[in-house]
């Protein structure tokens, strides 16, 4: 009995002991890099942190995430890329078509979660959106077949605009599909397209000349990485030409713009974390189907038509999803 007794105690002794070794283990904190241009990232990088929370990957327990914004120099976004490839993070959530190419130039083998604005087939950064195969996945906004949808919704809110500038990005492969697109929805709807082309900082003044110049009644913004990083810029001109204007983001309608059609950016940073979670957990991005959004959101911002002198009819604005007063 006193041999079993003491068996039992140093069986007792050794998982104490072993416990305690468990205990004083440290949690392996993964690194997530978070790669953006324009004008930062704001209340979407707190959407891809409440995303990871949902899957149990807490900020400074688990995970660190490592954020690097180029702001307006969009050059600086493939040293940006390298600095998070040296610091061997797990993953690199891209925002934008510009982010993902720079991310995709540093690096062939650590995981991408791309949030693009345009198609990242068309684009050549995926081979499909069902097998993306090498080592970039993610979302895409499908700006492209929004397009038509924008110019329709513009002008059955502004019926006698019938010159509509286009601010929009000729570098930006998915930009020149949107314009095509939108030359369509333009010619069915009997309206005039002036392209305003911005390949660089130094050309918004020239496009905004232009459309003074030419007297557009509305303005279409296209969704690109250089003209988002403006927003402020174009948002000024629309105001003091009293112009109505419609883009892809309802993050710039909340900042003063007038309307926005597009999916929600938080929507896509919560869902980013789908994929974060999934990498982390062992699967490669080759493996994860590229996701498009299903729902969209129409904005309006009364204040902002107040501003510039225009009332929004009703029966757009009952088609609205949100409405700022």
């Amino acid at each position: 009995m006193k041999t079993r007794a003491v068996i039992w105690l140093l069986v007792a002794v050794l998982l104490v002991t072993v416990s305690r070794a468990d205990a004083q283990q440290p949690t392996k904190l993964n690194r997530i890099g978070l790669l953006a241009g324009g004008h930062g990232l704001g209340s979407a990088g707190e959407a891809l942190r409440v995303g990871l929370r949902d899957f149990g990957w807490i900020e400074g327990r688990n995970i660190a995430i490592e954020s690097r914004v180029a702001d307006v120099d969009l050059e600086k976004l493939p040293q940006l890329a390298a600095e998070l490839v040296r610091f061997k993070v797990a993953a690199i959530v891209a925002d934008g078509d510009a982010a993902i190419r720079a991310a995709k130039q540093a690096t062939g083998t650590i995981p991408i979660v791309g949030i693009a604005a345009g198609d990242l087939v068309r684009e050549g950064l995926v081979a499909s959106l069902a097998r993306p195969g090498g080592n970039i996945t993610g979302l895409t906004s499908i700006s492209v077949d929004l397009s038509g949808k924008r110019l329709e919704l513009l002008n059955e809110a502004f019926p006698k605009a019938r010159r509509i500038a286009v601010l929009w990005n000729p570098g930006n492969a998915s930009n020149a599909l949107e314009y095509k697109e939108m030359e369509s929805a333009a010619h069915a709807l009997g309206l005039k397209l002036q392209p305003l082309k911005v390949r660089a900082q130094d050309d918004f003044r020239g496009a905004f000349a232009a459309a003074v110049r030419d007297r557009a009644n509305a303005l279409v913004v296209a969704r690109d990485t250089l003209i988002d990083s403006h927003h402020f810029q174009i948002m000024d001109f629309a105001i003091e030409k009293r112009l109505p204007w419609i883009n892809a983001e309802m993050q710039f309608v909340e900042a003063g713009g007038l309307m926005s059609y597009g999916p929600s950016r938080l929507e896509l940073f919560r869902r980013a974390a789908v994929y974060v979670d999934k990498i982390l957990k062992g699967r490669t991005p080759s493996d994860l189907p590229v996701e498009q959004p299903m729902k969209f959101e129409f904005v309006i911002n009364l204040k902002s038509a107040k501003q510039i002198g225009v009332t929004i009819p009703p029966n757009v604005l009952v088609r609205a999803d949100r409405v700022i007063r």
